[in-house]
Parts: structure tokens; sequence; C-alpha cells
């Protein structure tokens, strides 16, 4: 989990608590990543303390409720560090929502619905792009910069799909929409015969 790792990583440079950690993670990754929720990021630290990755302190306060310090132990450094030998893999399968949205518009063999459907998402992205742009010359952190720079790469990739999406589906008068609204969906067991033919 990357969160998890990401809590080594601030603890590897010293002892922390909570809500320093809370800020330290946001100053970090920027606002592309959003706020740390604190719940959230105390669940990580009694997991990393049960599986003794970091050991956890209490220190009386003065005025305040004590405050629960944590250090990260050699186990959790040699965690740190599998993880940072590593290739980060994208998790199985292709699920997003925008797919099954162009997905249910060319079934639906309108090219209306589907130019509107590719048209709100070119324009939602153009708008977030340009966004992450304003951001990106604006971050003073050179991390946040290249955080933002990665994200505003998943945009330009995901208005690449909708150009190649327009392209296939509209092509021929629309013709693939045509056929597609006259097939109905594959059955099991014509995908599998389609997955042997090209294979």
């Amino acid at each position: 989990m990357a969160i998890q790792h990401a809590v080594l990583a601030l603890l590897a440079h010293g002892p922390s608590y909570g809500y320093q950690l809370k800020a330290s993670f946001e100053d970090a990754v920027g606002p592309q990543w959003g706020t740390l929720n604190i719940g959230h990021l105390y669940q990580i630290l009694d997991r990393l303390s049960r599986d003794g990755m970091v050991l956890a302190e209490r220190q009386p306060q003065p005025v305040k409720p004590d405050r629960v310090v944590y250090e990260v132990t050699p186990g959790g450094r040699a965690e740190l560090d599998r993880w940072l030998s590593e290739p980060s893999r994208r998790s199985a399968g292709f699920r997003d929502d925008f797919f099954l949205k162009v997905t249910a518009a060319a079934r639906s063999g309108s090219a209306q619905v589907v130019r509107t459907v590719l048209g709100n998402q070119r324009g939602h992205l153009m708008r977030e792009l340009r966004n992450l742009d304003g951001l990106r010359r604006r971050a003073g952190d050179p991390m946040v910069g290249l955080l933002l720079a990665a994200a505003g790469r998943h945009v330009e990739a995901d208005l690449a799909f909708i150009d190649h999406a327009e392209a296939v589906l509209l092509a021929d008068d629309a013709k693939v929409l045509a056929d597609l609204a006259t097939a109905g969906p594959a059955t099991g067991a014509e995908q599998a015969d389609t997955t042997r033919a090209a294979g």
C-alpha cells in the first residue's frame, strides 16, 4: 500500500506524531493527491506498529493530552527498502467508469450519444489539463511539480483515447455503431472464440 510506505519514508527522517506526519505528507505530495484523512493515517500507524515496523511512544504534554510519537524500526526500514527496490505494478485489469460509459453509448447505436459522451469528457479533461498546468507552474517543490506532470500525462493519454474512440466508432458513417446495436453483446463463448482466433 503506497501510503503505508510513504509514512515509513517520512519516519525514516526521524520520529514524528500523527498531525505532523499528515502535514509532512500533504506538503510532500502537493494538492494533486488531496488531503490525508487523519483517522486513516492513525489506522495505518496502528497497523505499522502491530506489524513491528514502527514503535509508538506516549509522551506527556503539560497542557494537552499525551502525544504518541512514532519511530521507524529496523524492520520498517527493511520494508521501505524492499518497496523502493521493486517496480510498481498496475492492478490487474482495466476498470474505468468512462470506458463503461463509452461502451454503453456505443451499444446504443446512436452517433449523437457517442459524440455527446466523448465531447463532454474531452471538455472536462481539457479543463483538468489547464488546471494541472497552472498548478505545476506555481509549484515550488520539484516533487510536487513531477506529480502534477505525471497527472497531466495521464490526462493526455485519456484525451488520446477519446480521439481513438471517436475515429473507431464514428468512421464510415458510424457503421461500427450500427453493427454493435444490431449484434448485441457477445456471449462468453463468442468472446472465447474471438480470443482463440486472435491468438
